[in-house]
């Protein structure tokens, strides 16, 4: 690494300016963003990792109706299975740096606009042909099509032109946006041979395991991909995924060694859990959280007095202290909190009310029918006790609130995004223009609540291309505060991420993204 480089990013890490600035500026100081390995953060070398065995995850979220494509994965199962076959172009490593994966370099214009990606040599995809910058482009043209049904849609939808020049993939952008090579490690966007175009839920990518069998929302089976290019990643020999969706039954199968790790351990056995034999549980707070969310389009929730009624008669902290047992914090109603860099902790927490509810309840002229909120144990740990809780507090407020409890199995295909009020989660994402364009631009393919603001959407947007933080800043506490009074989400509590695993797993990294080490444990941890 060069001096100039190193005497910048030295600058960078001390705080002297925001890392999603300095790439947005690189081309402006005649640099190239190359992320070699001595910008790798040391916990994702591998030096001391060995090889072999089969590692078994026992997840929540899978169902019979699961696809293999990856811009459909919409639920935890779904989240890590595509970490298993597929890469990104770079990776958001725990700390937030960039870590380079298929791409070996980028370098962005000055004013964000155009962004050039250098595309690794040499990779194969699971069927033996190599991965071109054609089939990077192909990916991202699939993702950003307008007919697309891509949970990246979202991010990818300011997308004007992609091109291939050589080894080079090249991005123009519609507006300049400086945070754009974060948005290409969403873990839809996996590289695929003609970017899927044919056969999006074949499996096929360039990851350290080959896919051998799915049996949908059962089992998924891989094998190590002996052509996987990345020495340093993908240590078993193979990786089992069962799906149990079942709290209690997930937290059996690791106590008695049926697998490995498990996800979404119950924070209120989690204490418990911590003193078994041979388990580690792993709390990390981040950016996750669980929501009920309303369809604004759709009656009653298309009356805002009634939608404001129902966000003052939940009890936040009540949440967090019986459904988190602590492990989390309190939400506000919009989907960021202090793990995301430019948070504004200025901005006023909505307080548990009876009577503000009870207020804008009668304001709204609702006729007292049932307000249904559907909700399945599987939308997240506890969601059927904090629909209980949320109900037993409206209906304190004379708001007739009714729990129609579900099946978890068909919940994210019948339920979610479809039924007007349900329970619901989001993972966090690496930076605040992901998390807000992903669900709630007006044109987001995965926009739950159906929220439409234009002038949300152009602060969004004007956010992208300002690199000075502190105008960028207030642009997000303004959309911040726009969705929180506006919109359809209903956030009470940012949750800590719990996972427990086997002591027999080596190489554990906290990180507070996703999951599970961000879905990435198969390929970053190794039997001891």
């Amino acid at each position: 690494m060069n001096d100039d480089l190193a005497k910048l990013l030295a600058f960078v890490d001390k705080g002297g300016l925001g890392r999603r600035a300095f790439l947005g500026r690189t081309a402006a100081f005649g640099l190239t963003a190359a992320l070699g390995t001595t910008l790798l953060p040391q916990g994702l070398k591998a030096q001391e990792a060995k090889k072999g065995g089969v590692v078994k995850l026992g997840l929540q979220g899978g169902e019979s109706t699961d696809t293999l494509d990856p811009g459909l994965a919409n639920a935890p199962a779904k989240n890590n299975v595509v970490r298993q076959w597929g890469d990104t172009i770079v990776e958001v490593a725990p700390d937030k740096a960039l870590v380079p994966r298929l791409a070996e370099s980028f370098e962005g214009s000055a004013d964000s606009v155009t962004w050039t990606f250098r595309i690794r040599k040499g990779v194969k995809f699971h069927d033996g042909s190599e991965m071109t910058p054609e089939d990077v482009a192909a990916t991202y043209r699939r993702h950003s099509d307008e007919n697309s049904k891509s949970g990246a849609f979202g991010i990818m939808e300011g997308i004007k032109e992609i091109t291939v020049d050589g080894d080079n993939v090249v991005i123009t952008l519609k507006s300049g946006n400086s945070d754009l090579p974060y948005l290409l490690a969403d873990y839809h966007l996996q590289i695929q041979p003609k970017g899927g175009m044919d056969n999006p839920d074949a499996g096929i990518g360039t990851g350290p395991y080959k896919l051998v069998s799915f049996e949908p929302g059962l089992r998924y089976v891989f094998e190590r991909f002996a052509d996987h290019w990345d020495p340093a990643r993908g240590h078993y020999d193979g990786v089992e995924v069962l799906v149990i969706n079942d709290t209690t039954a997930r937290t059996a199968a690791l106590q008695s060694g049926q697998v490995h790790a498990i996800n979404r351990v119950d924070p209120k056995v989690a204490k418990l859990l911590s003193r078994a034999p041979g388990v580690q549980v792993k709390s990390i707070p981040g950016p996750g959280h669980y929501v009920f969310i309303m369809q604004v389009d759709k009656p009653p929730f298309d009356n805002k007095e009634l939608r404001l009624a129902l966000k003052y008669a939940i009890n936040r902290q009540e949440m967090v202290d019986k459904i988190l047992d602590g492990f989390g914090t309190v939400g506000n109603d919009f989907p960021i909190n202090a793990s995301y860099p430019l948070f504004d902790e200025s901005l006023p927490q909505r307080e548990f009310s009876l009577e503000k509810a009870a207020e804008h309840y009668k304001a709204s002229g609702h006729d007292g029918s049932p307000i249904e909120l559907y909700v399945a144990e599987g939308a997240f740990p506890g969601a059927v006790d904090a629909a209980a809780l949320f109900q037993a507090s409206a209906q304190q407020a004379g708001i007739p609130l009714e729990v129609m409890r579900v099946p978890d199995d068909g919940y994210w295909a019948d339920v979610w995004n479809v039924k007007p009020f349900c329970a619901s989660y989001w993972s966090g994402r690496p930076v605040q223009d992901q998390m807000y364009s992903v669900p709630y631009l007006s044109n987001a393919e995965w926009n739950d609540t159906r929220f439409r603001n234009q002038e949300f959407d152009d602060l969004i947007i004007a956010a992208r291309a300002e690199l000075d933080e502190a105008k960028r800043k207030e642009m997000y506490s303004q959309a911040a505060m726009i969705l929180r009074e506006e919109g359809g989400v209903i956030v009470p509590m940012f949750n800590d991420s719990v996972d427990a695993i086997s002591e027999g797993i080596a190489g554990w990294i906290d990180d507070p993204q996703m999951e599970l080490m961000n879905g990435f444990l198969t390929q970053k941890t190794w039997f001891a």
